[in-house]
């Protein structure tokens, strides 16, 4: 991880070279242009899709969302995004 990025969380993955890895399970990182969030599996899954509907002004990245301020978005989504991200990588992970 980079040294602006908070992390929480860890998890193991083979990356395309096929070397063993660890990274985080999220994070943030209080960036320059907007704040992002790092949440692992992406948005492919469940309702994600539905709850960044209804989070407010945001745009994405493969794994990240990226929010210019925070007033924009409703908080109580943005916590279901982040848990739903964490339980994900549980199921597919492990603790």
């Amino acid at each position: 991880m980079g040294s602006s990025i908070v992390g929480y969380g860890t998890y193991k993955y083979t990356n395309s070279t096929k070397k063993e890895m660890e990274w985080m399970r999220t994070g943030f990182s209080p960036r320059k242009e907007a704040l992002t969030l790092y949440i692992m599996p992406g948005y492919d899954f469940e309702n994600m899709k539905e709850l960044l509907g209804k989070l407010g002004k945001h745009s994405i990245g493969r794994s990240c969302l990226y929010i210019k301020k925070l007033e924009d978005v409703d908080m109580k989504i943005l916590r279901k995004i982040v848990q739903k991200g964490l339980d994900y990588m549980e199921e597919v992970y492990g603790k």
